[in-house]
């Protein structure tokens, strides 16, 4: 958490509050969240006088695209963004506060401090880490039945770590591999290869639809993830076999099951999701 979803709601909220504002100067409470330059006086002086033009997404990344750099954003587990008034406390999680010419505050809060910030020149940042080696976009007219299928195709990997893997295809985390696979009928742990071609097609269907109902779903709350704006998403309550173990399954009645594959708690229905 967050998700291709979450992530892609957070930019759509990001771009409704901060796009075209003027950034006066930047304060880092937590140096370690920056991880380029490896100065932060430099981080927080390069970014003074620029501004927000809009705020795009790469898989889990938020793509901050300034006027002549960009600040390429993960959130981790908790990171979030929240824009505030300046002079109103803050949060003792709140790690990077970026101060606006118009008195506001764009401010970075992040519980567990994992999320990372990486700052560039334009056209650095798809060229180096940490968005260089990453795969497909799901949502993207790229990811064709016909480029999906060549990255499938004689693959001795477990399906459900493969679509974990962002060196193949961006954003699917754990609860929409979970979603998706349960969609498409297939199991978590048959091996990409041993797909048939109308299954690949029917798991690339399940994919993008799921994905597209997440996003105009605002993602999913299963934990704590809350937009720019402190809105939960309503995704959570669409879940098919995410976080139901023992519960009935929708489609067919039977229990659905948790096991750990490739290391992730994985939920599927046995029925609907046959293996072999």
């Amino acid at each position: 958490m967050p998700e291709l979803p979450e992530v892609e709601t957070v930019k759509r909220t990001l771009n409704t509050l901060v796009q075209g504002k003027k950034i006066q100067k930047v304060t880092v409470r937590l140096p370690r969240i920056i991880r380029r330059p490896d100065d932060i006086r430099i981080f927080e002086t390069m970014l003074e006088g620029h501004t927000i033009e809009r705020v795009e997404r790469r898989g889990k990344f938020l793509r901050f695209l300034l006027d002549d750099l960009v600040l390429v954003s993960h959130l981790r587990m908790e990171g979030k963004y929240g824009l505030y008034a300046a002079g109103e406390p803050l949060d003792k999680h709140t790690h990077v506060i970026f101060h606006f010419e118009d008195g506001t505050e764009l401010r970075y809060t992040d519980v567990r401090q994992f999320g990372t910030m990486d700052l560039f020149l334009p056209g650095e940042d798809l060229s180096l880490p940490p968005l260089n080696k990453l795969g497909l976009e799901p949502l993207d007219p790229e990811f064709t039945p016909e480029a999906f299928r060549d990255l499938l195709s004689g693959k001795n990997t477990k399906i459900k770590p493969m679509l974990l893997n962002q060196a193949y295809v961006v954003g699917i985390g754990n609860i929409y591999v979970d979603e998706s696979l349960h969609r498409a009928g297939i199991h978590p742990e048959i091996t990409a290869k041993a797909l048939t071609g109308e299954q690949m097609n029917r798991l690339h269907e399940a994919i993008i639809a799921t994905l597209k109902e997440a996003v105009d779903a605002g993602g999913s709350s299963v934990k704590s993830y809350v937009n720019g704006q402190g809105e939960s998403g309503s995704y959570q309550h669409k879940l098919l076999v995410y976080g139901r173990k023992d519960q009935t399954c929708y489609s067919c009645g039977s229990k659905v099951e948790k096991s750990v594959v490739g290391g992730r708690g994985t939920h599927f229905c046995p029925s609907c999701q046959p293996l072999g």
